[in-house]
């Protein structure tokens, strides 16, 4: 398990030696795994320049490698641990469940609750359907609507990202002009209209050149939650929009849902979707996700509603779906999202954390900022070279790709750095506040970016 790689790619990085010095432990597994798995990884985030760490255990906001460090963490779990690592209540209701078994092959009376737990939460939710993953949960949304209304084309906004499944792949990170990615017919491609995030006139020509829209799906809060934001006034306008033209609004709540308010995003914005994919907290940091909404939609997928209207159901089964383990973790987070402020005291910290790393960066002089909105934040490094006061950036003066577009190289360097210094990171150099990250955490984490940014200078990055 120690032994190092027999061949490393050439660098004259003081930053990356210092790292494979510290975690030789985790180099030997990613080079282990780079025989087994397609670059190691079994997610794309996970792939690091020259490997991320491997993790041992984690409680609370912190996470230990298998090298024995420790890391404060905002990675937290892709977002779905806003209780951090751990919690207790959480743990508790899992290892019950687990010792009345993991998968019955029937209903089990958990499932119930939950979905109860989640109309506490969401109004919107008149029917709920459990899927495994959000990326299964944005699918049934579509082929509701696409059902419900009888026409095919999919209107999305450019940078959102809801799931890998062929309707999904372009648009996101490339292929913005709507052609297909490897693997996906030109025909799912052509059914989909891809548009400018925020632009209501680009959606108002739209919905008038286009009389087979089923659905408008986005995520409610701006491209990964929130590094390209969107005015609320926007989600407003849609769904006038939308009601205009008898086209559904699909929020994708999969990140905001019980993260921006313990309703998630609709509540805070005062919008009613049609229908909301959930995943990451709605099952407690477990894998689960549900498609929910309103009844008359999901009918489609009721045996008897279906009988009676002389209608085909859709089909779908899932081995998982409201797995009884995942069924327990999320009863017990909502149960203590909608009694506690625990959704309040994550977004009032990353708040405070913000505002940290944006003194560094003032006192340091760089020409980035800090930004983000309820529990998240995100790095912006300047691509075109603004002026730019840290402390009053306003993100949305710029445009969606100034926002995406991150150098390479100086961003993988800073996020090497930063996990040198104890600071894990999402590979955008951004993340998410859980409600246990304290003010000392904050603090680590400020002297950590300091330093990093320290580093990056002696190397000539900066």
């Amino acid at each position: 398990m120690d032994a190092l790689p027999e061949r490393r790619p050439a660098t004259n990085s003081g930053i990356v030696a210092s790292y494979r010095a510290r975690t030789p432990r985790s180099e030997a597994l990613a080079t282990e795994a780079r025989t087994l798995l397609p670059s190691g990884i079994a997610h794309d985030s996970r792939n690091v320049d020259p490997y991320g760490v491997y993790i041992d255990r984690a409680a609370g906001p912190h996470k230990w490698d298998v090298d024995g460090h420790r890391y404060v963490d905002f990675f937290g779990g892709h977002g779905a641990l806003i209780l951090g690592h751990g919690n207790p209540v959480v743990t508790a209701a899992v290892s019950a469940a687990l010792s009345r078994g993991t998968q019955f092959g029937a209903s089990h009376a958990d499932e119930i609750a939950w979905a109860l737990a989640i109309q506490r939460l969401v109004p919107s939710a008149e029917r709920v359907r459990f899927t495994s993953s959000g990326t299964e949960a944005t699918l049934m949304a579509l082929r509701l609507a696409r059902a419900f209304t009888g026409r095919e084309r999919i209107v999305r906004f450019k940078g959102h990202f809801h799931g890998w499944h062929d309707h999904m792949t372009s648009g996101y990170s490339n292929h913005f002009d709507g052609s297909p990615t490897p693997g996906v017919i030109n025909g799912i491609a052509s059914a989909t209209t891809l548009l400018e995030p925020g632009d209501l006139a680009a959606a108002t020509a739209c919905f008038a050149a286009h009389n087979d829209i089923a659905a408008v799906i986005l995520e409610p809060t701006g491209s990964s939650f929130g590094q390209v934001p969107i005015d609320p006034e926007f989600l407003h306008g849609l769904r006038r929009l939308c009601d205009a033209h008898g086209v559904l609004l699909v929020f994708d709540e999969v990140i905001t849902g019980f993260r921006v308010t313990s309703g998630g995003a609709q509540a805070a914005f005062g919008i009613k979707p049609d229908l909301s994919s959930f995943a990451k907290i709605v099952a407690g940091g477990l894998p689960g996700a549900a498609v929910a909404g309103r009844k008359d939609i999901l009918d489609l997928l009721d045996f008897a509603a279906m009988a009676a209207a002389g209608r085909e159901k859709i089909g779908h089964p899932g081995t998982f779906n409201a797995n009884p383990l995942s069924a327990a973790a999320g009863i017990a987070c909502l149960g203590i999202l909608a009694e506690t402020d625990a959704v309040e005291r994550a977004t009032a910290t990353a708040g405070r954390l913000r505002l940290a790393l944006n003194e560094e960066l003032a006192r340091a002089g760089v020409n980035w900022a800090i930004y983000g909105t309820f529990s998240g934040f995100h790095l912006f490094l300047n691509p075109e070279g603004r002026t730019i006061d840290p402390l009053a950036f306003d993100p949305m003066q710029c445009s969606l790709t100034e926002l995406k577009t991150q150098p390479a190289r100086l961003a993988s360097r800073l996020r090497v750095a930063l996990l040198l210094h104890g600071v894990d990171t999402n590979g955008r150099i951004g993340g998410f506040t859980s409600a246990t990250h304290t003010d000392d955490d904050i603090a680590e984490t400020a002297e950590a970016f300091r330093n990093s940014i320290a580093m990056l200078r002696a190397e000539g990055e900066l």
